[in-house]
């Protein structure tokens, strides 16, 4: 079926004539694809600004990042199994020397059981989440430094009574728009040089949804050799590490398992994380939102879309002489389908750019309400217009194929 331009134009304008007809009916069924296409919008841009929020958090943690660390749950009473983390000073050194080919780096953690620990300036008291950590911790942790230097390996070997601070550590010891570096405050009775401020990292919504509640930027670092002393142990409480590349993470942890497991004669059961299964859970946890989300949104889109059909089917009702018309000066069955498909899809595109707008309004107000950073999605727009105009060629078809399959001579004697 060929459609010459001239055709075109003059079916736009008589579809264009013909709705305007009934302006109230056909504003109505604009406006109810307008709703849903705004819904699909805002709710698409949303979790699409959510996953670009909760992966950039994931990022603060290095996406390459490996956890290990004893399992405290094993219950079986017969398995012979000393005191300790399962993980000791001489394991790291044998990490350090490439036992395992899928590991790029890795770092002691040591902290206290208790884990936040009251450090002072003076009379300005903080409760700090402290870990005694090694050179390659702020690498793997894609930690940034404000001001200030990382722990130098004469740190670590000798024991240095120095640490890098996270800036809310540091505003609460020693004030706002202060000069931090080579300041000092006391922890566990001993006086610790400030080297370094870390830079501040967000992990917002990762704690609101109850992910982690570690406060990143209040924390304090020292040297774990330092931190063993204190505590009089070779453990290391977590050791953690990262991988030579994001699909050699579960590979690196299965060695470095396995490394433990030789190291001290199976006696004792490890935990294993990876960013990998974060990320993993994170997807499935969003696309599950995503789903249910863009059902509700596509709920109103159908309802417009049944819109579409109740104004198309009472149009055909209406013009059925019209119709009967038509065909006995000779429009072909073809001719009288695409008129009716061209006014539905007149007023599913209309209604969907102005849900398009109502969308992005939608937006900005969400984010202006919550205080996030959220941008509406042009891919997901690109997408609504698209399925606004399905839409009105899905639901205008079956009118416009019942007006195309009239008798002329049905149609003539309509009343």
């Amino acid at each position: 079926m060929y459609l010459h331009p001239g055709i075109i134009r003059d079916v736009f304008v008589q579809a264009v004539y013909s709705l305007s007809d009934n302006k109230l009916r056909t504003v109505l069924s604009i406006l109810g694809i307008a709703v849903g296409i705004a819904a699909v919008m805002a709710v698409g841009s949303v979790i699409q600004s959510a996953r670009e929020y909760i992966f950039a958090e994931f990022q603060t943690y290095g996406l390459k990042t490996i956890w290990i660390y004893r399992d405290w749950g094993d219950d079986n009473e017969n398995k012979v199994v000393r005191q300790g983390s399962g993980i000791d000073n001489d394991d790291f050194e044998v990490i350090q020397h490439g036992c395992c080919s899928a590991v790029q780096r890795a770092s002691p953690v040591v902290y206290s059981q208790k884990y936040t620990v009251t450090v002072n300036n003076g009379n300005d008291f903080y409760d700090a989440p402290v870990e005694g950590v090694g050179l390659d911790y702020l690498n793997i942790n894609n930690d940034n430094i404000l001001v200030g230097r990382n722990f130098s390996r004469n740190d670590i070997e000798h024991r240095k009574e120095v640490a890098l601070i996270g800036l809310k550590a540091a505003e609460e010891l020693f004030g706002k728009n202060s000069s931090y570096l080579n300041k000092s405050f006391r922890l566990y009775k001993r006086k610790y040089t400030v080297i370094g401020v870390l830079a501040n990292k967000k992990r917002e919504i990762i704690a609101q949804l109850g992910i982690d509640n570690y406060d990143i930027n209040g924390r304090v670092l020292i040297p774990y050799t330092v931190y063993q002393s204190i505590l009089g142990s070779k453990d290391v409480h977590t050791l953690q590490a990262e991988a030579v590349s994001m699909d050699k993470t579960h590979e690196a942890s299965k060695q470095l398992e396995d490394l433990l497991q030789r190291s001290h004669g199976g006696r004792y059961n490890y935990t294993t994380e990876t960013m990998d299964g974060w990320i993993n859970q994170a997807k499935t946890y969003l696309r599950n939102i995503s789903l249910a989300g863009l059902f509700v949104a596509s709920v109103s889109l159908l309802v417009g879309g049944m819109g579409i059909m109740n104004i198309m089917s009472t149009s055909v009702i209406e013009r059925t002489r019209e119709i009967g018309v038509r065909k006995a000066i000779g429009a072909q069955n073809h001719d009288i389908l695409f008129q009716f498909l061209m006014e539905a899809t007149y007023v599913s595109t209309i209604g969907g750019f102005i849900g398009l707008l109502l969308g992005i309004v939608a937006v900005y107000v969400v984010s202006m309400v919550s205080e996030y950073d959220l941008n509406p999605s042009w891919s997901m727009g690109f997408v609504a217009i698209v399925v606004s105009m399905l839409v009105g060629i899905v639901s205008g078809f079956y009118p416009a194929y019942r007006a195309a399959k009239l008798r002329p001579v049905d149609a003539l004697r309509f009343e």
